[in-house]
């Protein structure tokens, strides 16, 4: 319980901040995406629901798939960000720390094998 708390809270806080700071979300998405913003916007709207879904309900199989799914789907941005040295906001933020990020992807895949 306390686990899914913690990624509930983690991934409401991500997606909320995709509105908040929408910019900086849209500077790391991939040229070769159309619709920069609006894919901001949706995936700022699926991690609230994962967040909301994961606190208040033990997730099942199809909704972990459907989590890692979405980091899969979302690893291009991080890959880009670190490959062009995109900072946060007027934050650049060390390589060590963008490329780190990368494997921290793969680490919440095989996270959602343990809710």
């Amino acid at each position: 319980m306390i686990r899914r708390l913690f990624y509930g809270v983690i991934y409401m806080t991500a997606g909320v901040l995709h509105f908040l700071r929408e910019p900086s979300f849209t500077n790391i998405v991939p040229p070769m995406f159309p619709f920069k913003k609006a894919l901001v916007y949706i995936t700022g709207v699926m991690e609230v629901g994962f967040g909301l879904l994961m606190i208040f309900k033990k997730p099942g199989s199809l909704f972990k798939l459907m989590i890692k799914l979405f980091l899969v789907a979302v690893f291009p941005a991080n890959v880009y960000m670190a490959v062009k040295k995109i900072s946060l906001r007027d934050k650049q933020l060390p390589p060590a720390v963008l490329w780190g990020r990368l494997p921290l992807q793969w680490f919440l895949i095989k996270e959602m094998d343990k809710l």
